[in-house]
């Protein structure tokens, strides 16, 4: 009977391991909440959302609908993660999000337009920002990370 149990058991808990794909895209801690995208294509997806809001302020659309497209483009913005520095930019730009939003509840659209022209100016700057990001990390090599990397020192 202890064999049998023992059987059993061994028989339940290699089916419900069994019953998990391995190739599932596994993915644990904070890093998964968010990073569905590289920085690149976060800024862009940010700066269509952007194009949207302005488009819906053009058309004249609901104010519902202009703050979706705000939410829309705040939400995708964290996508953006490649280092402090574009991080504290990418704030800033957010920063002209988040009172565009406050202009369109108020009902000032010309101030929401004003500021979201800002946003996207500043979305389109943190693409250079990370362009800055590649070329300083291949100025930085060192002979050892060379060797590393197997590639000839400069």
């Amino acid at each position: 009977m202890k064999l049998l149990t023992s059987t059993a058991l061994a028989a339940t808990l290699a089916l419900s391991l069994g019953s998990f794909s391995a190739n599932a895209d596994v993915c644990l801690g904070m890093a998964c909440m968010y990073n569905r995208m590289t920085p690149v294509e976060g800024i862009d997806a940010t700066m269509g959302e952007i194009t949207q809001a302005l488009k819906s302020i053009n058309d004249n659309a609901g104010a519902d609908a202009i703050i979706e497209n705000i939410k829309e483009a705040l939400k995708l913005s964290k996508e953006i993660n490649a280092n402090d520095k574009v991080d504290r930019n990418r704030n800033r730009a957010n920063d002209s999000l988040k009172k565009a939003r406050g202009a369109v509840k108020e009902g000032d659209l010309p101030k929401a337009t004003e500021q979201l022209k800002e946003a996207e100016k500043r979305f389109a700057e943190l693409k250079t920002m990370l362009d800055l990001t590649l070329d300083d990390r291949v100025s930085q090599q060192t002979p050892m990370i060379n060797r590393i990397l197997d590639t000839p020192d400069r």
